[in-house]
């Protein structure tokens, strides 16, 4: 089986819903999560605060990719979050499904228990396999 992330975002500046609708939206995650853990596809799943929140971490001066430098910064945090976007990633599921078409039946239904889009990324293959 393969392992896939699915990915749920949340657009900066969007009214919140009402609180009766974000408990209705936590319920229905909750029964979706229950059905994939019964159903063998789980692997992990999380939800994040919002962007904001976040940090990044980087090198002040990445190696070149015409180089085998390793790079010569120092590491330097700043307040995040990384990309400068709308639309930042506010939780996300790490399933296995047998194919892209299993994976995307699991995010549709993942789209509507929390109200939000979910994009489907596979993982890459380890070497060998």
């Amino acid at each position: 089986m393969t392992q896939y992330l699915m990915s749920v975002y949340m657009v900066e500046g969007e009214e919140l819903p009402s609180p009766e609708v974000m408990e209705q939206m936590y319920k229905d995650v909750d029964v979706f999560n229950s059905e994939i853990q019964a159903s063998g596809n789980w692997v992990f799943a999380g939800g994040l605060h919002p962007a904001n929140t976040a940090t990044v971490v980087k090198v002040a001066e990445p190696a070149q990719p015409w180089t085998d430098a390793l790079g010569t910064g120092d590491v330097i945090t700043t307040d995040g979050p990384f990309a400068e976007t709308k639309e930042q990633l506010g939780g996300f599921w790490v399933i296995e499904a047998k194919d892209l078409d299993e994976a995307l039946a699991l995010a549709a239904r993942a789209t509507v228990a929390c109200h939000a889009p979910v994009e489907v990324r596979p993982f890459q293959e380890e070497p060998g396999e």
